[in-house]
């Protein structure tokens, strides 16, 4: 440990506080900084740090997070600090992890039992320290967790703590008003505490609360009127004066809820009268926590019911605080009488000298509070004055918002208060002039509305004098440069509408000057928009009054640019004023009346005049028109359904699934067995040659045509689309015929298989004269392969019962293919299961080896194989191309293959090696103590 300092700290401490307070330039501050985090890094984690040197630490850890730098990895040393049990380290704990942590830090939880422990603690300053870091660190989901605490401890013996805990439950409050929605009455009860800090307490969140709802708190008016009372005549402790003013910042706070609170209330009003023209002559205007009493009292009568004695000292009170050199003071003294002329405007004019100076004062802040006062006090009189000093202020100030401000407040002075047509127009120009730009477009859009509706109601002199008058000053303006874009659109519109109004000026003269103003900003697509709509207007008014239009050369030119622009708009308005020079003057009329801008326009939101087109459309066969309701959805789905189910035609949403669609070409999907129907993607055939498109297409002529797509069995799977009510019908398998078992095996007596004979025809058109790659074959088994993993069985005594079930369904779905077709045919048994050992038969072949009898199992040399009687096809046949199917390894034929018995072990070859693909990828291997497991391949 260093050597001690002052205050009990080591010099380390001291050194660091004073090298901090030294440096020169914010680089040396964080070059030090950065020093002390290593050494802190370092040091911080060594064994057996004493508790005294761990709070230094942690206090270097403040400095450090305070100079804006991260000290996270101390983070956890501060929070195990507030769980020591002596006081001092407690503090510092809470101190540090309150500086630390936000309410929404991962650590938080680690410290809410800490503080739930120290709120039962009987060392009030324990208390106290828990309650700190309450207002600090807990957050909305934590709050119910000490809640019950902190509401017990409203009624602790020490004022400090009722103080701390109605702090709490304020800071609750806000986080989450609805968790202490029940303790509301708590913070009535705190206002007649004994101790006055704990009654000021209770005043900030009884005010946030009368914010909320003013009608639930009336009846406190009288309460707090006393104990405002009560602090004026000094009844309080005199460690709550400041500068000589009794509790000063409890009487701000309760002259700012009696404000509230008798607010548009004559009769609450009416009792703080006297208590509060008492605490406005005992303001002390020397200091400043006294002017700041006396302007909360000013606000205080301007908000409550006027009282003519309480008006007249607001009144005396502003002009001492005007006369000051204070330029602070002068700005609550111009704020405080923009309150006043709310309630009586003559007021303002007993200040008026006070006001002038203000407004010449160099400082920018009190300019500006000294204009939005005068806003306030505009009237007929003294508009011109106030609009004037206004503009010029404008024109000298930089600040782009508060020119945008100004001009604005100019132009909605000049709309109300205008004295004259030609002031008015005179100030709209410099506006526009000089903040075009910054006005925004609804006031260039009320300009025109004012300019177009008139002063006069009836006076139809005084609106034509106005719009002669805007006329001439545009004329006039239009050749200054750098107009704004907004006011050359005012330009442009006042002289399409009136230019050629009077007679004073001619047709030509006017489009002339519009189009040297969209040639001067041809870059400007509106103004040009706005300029090609002013002619079209002037053209049209000519020819409505029957005189002869002749179109400048300038303006022909102009227009035709406009008729090849890129920009659509424009070209539309082009295009428009084209056909409107051609025709009649009847019609011009009708398309551009005169001064019509401000008609009203009746819309017919039902489109009555379509009726009898409607109607003769729906005796034509026509949909009827379905209401905006259903189309946009607003009908619930119930009735939806409902409609639906009823067999309403009406309702626009349906619900049935989209139908499949239809192939554009045949398909060349090989017909597959319902028994595989279970698989997802259904196989393609590959095709190599036309011979084998010719072998598919000459089976499936006698296969069943019946079913022509593949799907998804669905048998027992509720349709997620689909009417709700809509199940599919499981087949059911009684009607199924008697099934025979022989030679230990399942059989079913006069089935015929349209998939089995789709599955020869397959095999039998990839049959070809060249020999096949064994690795080929291996993969085309492999990939050919059918059986469904899902149908295999898992333990031998379930064995019987699964084929017995697989046969019953087939047999079923074949009955149903067999009476499509109208052909009586046999088929061979199902195929057994590979796996199926329980049931072996009982005259086993000679145990030869079953991968070399496989070898030269498929020749392509064969052609399609011929059907035999009784339906069963013949892939074994004894043409030249199958002589040699069967041969040793030395390539030696063994044996000749005989014809086929009419019942034989699995449908064919195709099956033989689909099973032997599936055996393979189960990882089934034959071997010599099962030989008799390959013996269905080889019939």
């Amino acid at each position: 440990m260093g050597s001690q300092g002052g205050f009990g700290q080591s010099k380390e401490f001291l050194d660091l506080i004073k090298s901090i307070g030294e440096a020169r330039s914010k680089a040396e501050e964080d070059r030090i900084v950065c020093n002390e985090i290593e050494t802190l890094k370092r040091r911080i984690i060594e064994p057996d740090i004493p508790k005294r040197k761990m709070k230094e630490f942690i206090m270097r850890l403040v400095y450090v997070e305070m100079l804006g730098h991260d000290a996270s990895f101390g983070y956890i040393h501060a929070v195990k600090m507030t769980h020591d049990d002596n006081l001092l380290f407690k503090k510092t704990g809470y101190l540090a992890v309150t500086l630390f942590l936000n309410e929404d830090h991962d650590l938080i939880i680690l410290i809410v039992n800490t503080i739930q422990k120290d709120l039962k603690s009987d060392n009030y300053l324990v208390v106290c320290s828990a309650l700190n870091a309450v207002c600090k660190l807990i957050n909305e989901d934590t709050i119910p967790a000490v809640l019950p605490q902190v509401v017990e401890l409203l009624g602790h013996t020490k004022e400090a703590v009722r103080k701390k805990a109605v702090m709490a439950l304020h800071r609750f409050y806000q986080k989450s008003p609805s968790s202490i929605h029940h303790l509301i009455s708590n913070f009535r009860k705190r206002l007649h505490d004994n101790d006055p800090g704990v009654m000021a307490a209770a005043l900030c969140p009884l005010f946030d609360l009368i914010k909320s709802d003013i009608n639930s708190y009336k009846d406190l008016v009288v309460s707090l009127v006393n104990i405002l009372k009560q602090v004026a005549e000094r009844r309080l402790p005199k460690s709550y004066d400041y500068h000589n003013m009794p509790a000063p910042f409890i009487q701000i706070k309760l002259l700012k809820i009696l404000a509230l609170l008798g607010s548009g209330d004559k009769k609450a009003s009416e009792n703080m009268f006297t208590i509060v023209g008492d605490v406005m002559r005992k303001c002390d205007l020397t200091t400043n926590i006294g002017s700041a009493i006396l302007y909360e009292c000013i606000c205080c009568v301007s908000s409550i019911h006027p009282s003519p004695k309480l008006l007249e000292s607001a009144a005396d009170a502003i002009s001492k605080i005007l006369k000051t050199d204070n330029h602070n003071l002068k700005y609550l003294g111009i704020d405080a009488l923009g309150r006043l002329i709310k309630i009586s405007p003559e007021i303002a004019e007993q200040h008026q000298l006070a006001v002038i100076d203000c407004l010449e004062d160099p400082d920018d802040t009190l300019k500006r509070k000294t204009f939005e006062l005068l806003y306030k006090m505009t009237k007929s009189s003294n508009v011109e004055v106030i609009v004037d000093r206004m503009i010029e202020y404008m024109i000298n100030i930089n600040d782009y918002h508060y020119r945008t401000e100004i001009a604005s407040r100019c132009v909605e002075l000049a709309e109300q208060f205008a004295p004259s047509n030609q002031w008015f127009i005179l100030t709209m120009n410099k506006v526009f002039e000089n903040a075009g730009d910054l006005v925004n477009m609804k006031t260039v859009h009320n300009l025109m509305r004012l300019i177009a509706e008139g002063f006069g109601e009836d006076d139809n002199t005084a609106d034509t004098q106005l719009r002669s008058s805007a006329v001439e000053s545009y004329l006039q303006i239009m050749g200054e440069p750098k107009l704004p874009s907004a006011f050359l659109q005012v330009i442009c519109w006042v002289l399409g509408e009136y230019g050629t109004a009077g007679g004073k000026y001619s047709a030509a003269y006017i489009t002339g000057k519009i189009c040297d103003v969209a040639e001067a900003h041809s870059t400007d697509d509106i103004v040009k928009a706005y300029a090609v709509s002013a002619l079209t207007k002037i053209y049209s008014f000519e020819i409505a009054a029957g005189r002869k239009v002749g179109m400048l050369p300038e303006c022909q030119s102009f227009v035709e640019e406009l008729l090849a622009s890129n920009s659509a708009d424009l070209q539309q308005r082009a295009y428009e004023l084209q056909g409107l020079i051609s025709l009649d003057a009847h019609a011009a009329e009708s398309i551009m009346p005169v001064d019509a801008n401000c008609e009203d326009i009746e819309v017919d939101r039902k489109l009555s005049f379509l009726n009898g087109y409607v109607q003769e459309s729906l005796e034509k066969g026509a949909q009827p028109y379905i209401p905006e309701s259903e189309r946009s959805g607003r009908m619930s789905l119930g009735n939806f359904r409902n409609q639906e189910r009823d067999g309403n035609p009406s309702c626009s949403l349906k619900f049935k699934a989209y139908d499949l669609p239809k192939p554009l070409l045949p398909s060349r999907v090989s017909q597959v067995s319902q028994a595989f129907s279970t698989e997802f993607v259904p196989v393609h055939e590959p095709s190599h040659h036309p011979e084998a498109h010719e072998a598919v297409a000459s089976k499936a002529s006698v296969s069943d045509s019946g079913s022509s797509e593949i799907k998804l069995r669905l048998d027992g799977v509720q349709r997620k689309w689909g009417m709700p009510t809509y199940s599919a019908v499981t087949p059911s398998t009684s009607d199924s015929e008697a099934i025979k078992t022989q030679n230990g095996a399942t059989h079913s007596d006069g089935m015929s298989s349209m998939n089995s004979k789709a599955r020869e025809s397959s095999y039998d058109s990839r049959r070809k004269d060249i020999e096949i790659d064994p690795e080929k074959k291996k993969f085309a088994a492999s990939l050919f392969g059918s059986t469904s993993t899902s149908e295999r069985s898992r333990s031998s005594s379930h064995q019987s019962l699964k084929a017995n079930n697989r046969a019953a369904e087939k047999f079923h779905m074949d009955n149903n293919a067999t009476s499509d077709t109208g052909a009586d045919k046999t088929a061979p048994e199902p195929p057994p299961d590979l796996l199926d050992l329980g049931n072996l038969p009982s005259n086993s072949a000679p145990l030869v080896d079953p991968f070399k009898q496989l070898e030269g199992l498929v020749d392509l040399n064969q052609g399609p194989s011929a059907p035999v009687s009784g339906g069963v096809v013949n892939n074994l046949s004894s043409g030249p191309g199958n002589a040699n199917l069967m041969s040793d390894g030395n390539g030696h034929r063994a044996s000749t293959i005989p014809q086929p018995t009419p019942f034989c072990k699995g449908p064919n070859q195709r099956d033989a090696l689909e099973k032997d693909a599936l055996v393979r990828q189960m990882g089934v291997m034959p071997s010599t103590e099962n030989p008799i497991l390959f013996k269905d391949l080889l019939g």
